[in-house]
């Protein structure tokens, strides 16, 4: 099997083990909701434009999404103590509740794949997964820097 197809399928293959073991949590939420959950968490305080921009979508859908994660208590809004018009969005105790029982899911779900796994194939995959970061990372950086 060519490289492209079989990565193509085993990134399938994962992003289904991810939701499958995101929905064993407590509260389910849609893969769109987890992401700006994991968004507010790594930058807390974002306002709703920034959001946005983070997540790629437009303004009213950011705002219905989070009126959805502000009425299942996993946001709140403040307004930013020295802006009175700019509204910072906050990640509840809840919220980061949640995120953490999704995570432990995940990393359960994704230890039993990789326990079943040949060893010798596992350091493969180990080493393959460096060669594709470093790699990325920097295609990543030439191409913000304008390179080729």
């Amino acid at each position: 099997m060519p490289l492209t197809p079989a990565l193509a399928d085993a990134v399938d293959r994962l992003a289904h083990l991810w939701s499958d073991a995101a929905q064993g949590a407590n509260l389910r939420l849609s893969p769109h909701q987890l992401r700006a959950l994991r968004i507010l968490r790594e930058e807390p305080g974002l306002n709703l434009t920034s959001l946005a921009v983070a997540m790629r979508i437009g303004l009213p859908t950011a705002s219905r999404l989070c009126d959805r994660l502000e009425a299942a208590g996993l946001l709140e809004r403040e307004l930013h103590p020295r802006n009175r018009r700019e509204v910072r969005l906050l990640l509840t105790r809840q919220g980061h509740r949640i995120l953490d029982e999704v995570a432990a899911h995940r990393a359960d779900a994704l230890t039993a794949v990789l326990a079943a796994m040949d060893p010798a194939d596992l350091a493969a995959l180990e080493q393959g997964l460096q060669g594709f970061l470093t790699a990325h990372d920097r295609t990543a950086r030439q191409h913000r820097d304008g390179g080729p």
